[in-house]
């Protein structure tokens, strides 16, 4: 463990653009969030994020998550958690990461992978969350950073960010709106981990 240096190391999963790894890569070169990121892992060998992650010499890798499209398990499974030891990643970012996050490594990092949602949870979990408040009429939606557990955006809530759903919103501007949030709460929430992990 380096948090005895003060200093956190952050493995992060993307499956996309990854605009929360630039948002918390920001966070770390200003000053604000006193953590490292030591790798971002890919199941989408051409994501935009291992790019990013290239641009600022952060190691990144694609993980070839065959036999499996929806869920990290078996062999796949076992490289991702043996590459993030590698890198030393004391804590888990899910930024975008498309996959079920399976038993090995919700066991190897307890407590530690955490994941940013679309939506105030409980309201709206699974996928396209934006749309499901707007088909749903809500006036409110925005943004839940939540420990990950066995469920379905179940694990316990860190903080949210209330983003107000205007009249004639389509699903592409509340989801820029949602995510402008995202931006500022994730670096926030990571903040808060830390806080708990050295409290430990």
């Amino acid at each position: 463990m380096t948090i005895a240096d003060g200093i956190i190391n952050i493995g992060v999963l993307g499956s996309g653009k990854g605009s929360n790894f630039q948002a918390m890569a920001g966070a770390i070169q200003a000053g604000e969030l006193n953590a490292r990121i030591v790798c971002v892992l890919s199941n989408v060998p051409d994501a935009l994020i291992l790019e990013r992650a290239r641009a600022l010499e952060i190691p990144a890798e694609y993980i070839d998550p065959a036999p499996f499209k929806t869920k990290l398990d078996g062999e796949a499974e076992l490289k991702l958690i043996d590459r993030l030891h590698h890198y030393g990643a004391e804590l888990i970012v899910l930024a975008g990461f498309m996959m079920i996050i399976k038993r090995r490594l919700l066991e190897a990092y307890a407590r530690r992978i955490i994941n940013i949602h679309p939506s105030l949870l409980p309201a709206f979990p699974g996928l396209e969350a934006w749309k499901q408040a707007l088909n749903a009429g809500a006036k409110t939606t925005g943004c839940t950073v939540h420990y990950v557990d066995k469920g379905t955006d179940t694990g316990s809530i860190i903080l949210q960010r209330k983003v107000e759903v205007k009249p004639g919103d389509t699903p592409e501007i509340l989801h820029a709106r949602i995510q402008e949030q995202e931006h500022i709460a994730y670096p926030e929430a990571i903040k808060l981990v830390i806080k708990q992990i050295h409290g430990q």
